[in-house]
């Protein structure tokens, strides 16, 4: 069943409530919380590649508050354990039998902050609950909170004793942007509230949990013409054939392109996708997935402008069938 009209005006008004009140946490960066809850709302993780004090943790923390669910903060460092995201098994002398203690995975939106400098084995530890919703310690599954959400970060700058994402990690990430400084309106806004702490300020919820798993599920169910598929699909293939680029996006990141379209084309108050909705989409969803020739990368090339290239030499459709 299709996504009614009166569905998608009520989605864009919950949608920008929850930016609305976002914002006035994480000042003038409207696009990427709008890009935050369309990935939130797209059942799906969120990378953010950034220097430190730009507010990742606090739009965390704002995005869990605004609806009513719980957030966790996992520093990583060289010597992080899986067991110490995941949880542990813990023997009790008084029962004679092992008590899982809960890691701090076992929340709404989990901040994993410069996931690159824990080592592979910890970073694998996140694969199987990012994909599944689920983590097994000693033979046994234990499912996390619903809805839930990865923010991780890592630092652009500082590579020194860190070890870079695999592409299978990577990949399942569905979106990757920046938050970035803010303009010199925002930064006196933020100079003016120096004595509040960021700790101190709090955002009201707008829906419930449960709300936004409904809210998921009602994005599942815009429209998406054989058209914009078949755009998507061709967007996709010319990334693996593009002279730059050694690997290109993968069907999950195609799919991951379809689902965010999705959701931006609710948030919008539109029932069905445009190709516009992929256009803004395909940098932050696809450019990360792509693994570049070193002799371009050597030259200057980032996945960006490979993508933004492809934009140009990718006609979209220029008509739709009937809703």
């Amino acid at each position: 069943m299709t996504m009614t009209p009166e569905q998608a005006s009520w989605f864009a008004e919950v949608f920008d409530r929850l930016v609305g009140g976002v914002e006035k946490v994480l000042l003038g960066k409207t696009h990427v919380i709008r890009l935050s809850f369309a990935a939130l709302l797209s059942e799906g993780h969120l990378l953010l590649e950034d220097v430190p004090g730009t507010g990742k943790t606090s739009l965390a923390r704002a995005m869990a508050q605004s609806v009513a669910g719980t957030s966790n903060r996992v520093q990583f460092t060289p010597d992080l354990l899986p067991g110490d995201i995941t949880g542990v098994s813990v023997y009790d002398q008084r029962s004679a039998a092992f008590e899982f203690h809960r890691g701090p995975v076992f929340a709404n939106i989990v901040l994993a902050d410069e996931i690159n400098r824990a080592s592979p084995k910890t970073q694998s530890a996140l694969l199987e609950v990012m994909e599944e919703e689920q983590i097994t310690v000693d033979g046994v599954t234990h499912r996390v909170a619903v809805p839930f959400m990865v923010i991780a970060t890592q630092n652009p700058i500082e590579q020194a004793g860190t070890y870079r994402l695999p592409e299978a990690q990577l990949d399942r990430f569905i979106m990757k942007t920046s938050i970035g400084y803010p303009d010199h309106a925002a930064t006196i806004r933020i100079l003016e509230g120096a004595d509040h702490r960021a700790h101190d300020t709090s955002v009201p919820s707008v829906i419930s949990a449960e709300t936004v798993v409904e809210m998921a599920a009602l994005a599942r169910r815009v429209h998406v013409d054989p058209t914009v598929n078949d755009y998507v699909s061709r967007l996709v293939d010319a990334t693996r054939g593009a002279q730059e680029v050694r690997l290109g996006a993968s069907v999950r990141g195609a799919l991951a392109l379809i689902r965010t379209a999705k959701t931006l084309a609710a948030a919008n108050g539109r029932h069905y996708v445009l190709p516009d909705d992929v256009k803004s989409l395909a940098e932050p969803v696809l450019a990360h997935r792509l693994v570049l020739d070193p002799e371009a990368e050597f030259d200057g090339v980032t996945t960006s402008r490979v993508i933004s290239q492809l934009l140009i030499e990718t006609p979209p459709p220029s008509d739709r069938q009937a809703v």
